[in-house]
């Protein structure tokens, strides 16, 4: 018995009963990391992730400062807020990274993807896959007697929607960006 008279782990306020509150819910997160643009930067940052069994949704590079080589990375990725904020702390102590912002959290962002979707129809198939394209409002870059190449832009849950209503008319191939993104306002 304690000198508080109380029984060991008789109470819910034992400290064998003080349980961290995390959060189990898993949230997908846009990451914008700013780099130097030189040779294994990529590599570097993507061991980062296969390291540590954390999954890329997406994954978009460019180089956006050619005065000072630096790229934008833009990573779309999934985990539980405490697996996130492990990531961006992670990102952060490599070197070669300049630095790292959440877009999902520092406010509302413009996040866009564009994709290249084939579909192979002929008749009724291929009235159909022209009118819901015009109703999302792609662009046809390739026809042929049989097959279209539709272009379309917008968010991934735009680009999941068109592709999901293209598969019965004859998806048989796509190809996608990946998400760029931007935070809104100043």
């Amino acid at each position: 018995m304690s000198a508080l008279k109380i029984k060991k782990g008789s109470s819910q306020h034992s400290a064998y009963n003080l349980r961290p509150t995390f959060s189990d819910t898993v949230e997908s997160h846009t990451l914008a990391v700013i780099v130097d643009n030189e040779p294994g930067v990529l590599a570097r940052v993507i061991g980062l992730f296969s390291g540590r069994g954390y999954n890329i949704d997406s994954l978009t590079v460019a180089e956006v400062d050619h005065q000072g080589h630096q790229s934008r990375i833009t990573i779309v990725t999934r985990g539980t807020p405490q697996v996130i904020e492990q990531i961006k702390a992670q990102l952060g102590r490599i070197v070669v990274v300049h630095d790292v912002h959440d877009l999902t959290v520092e406010g509302s962002s413009v996040e866009r993807e564009l994709a290249l979707l084939k579909v192979e129809g002929t008749g009724d198939k291929r009235v159909e896959a022209l009118r819901l394209a015009d109703i999302f409002r792609t662009n046809v870059v390739d026809s042929t007697l049989d097959s279209f190449v539709f272009e379309i832009t917008g968010t991934p849950d735009k680009v999941d929607a068109f592709a999901d209503l293209m598969r019965p008319l004859g998806l048989t191939e796509i190809a996608r960006t990946g998400v760029a993104a931007l935070v809104r306002g100043t």
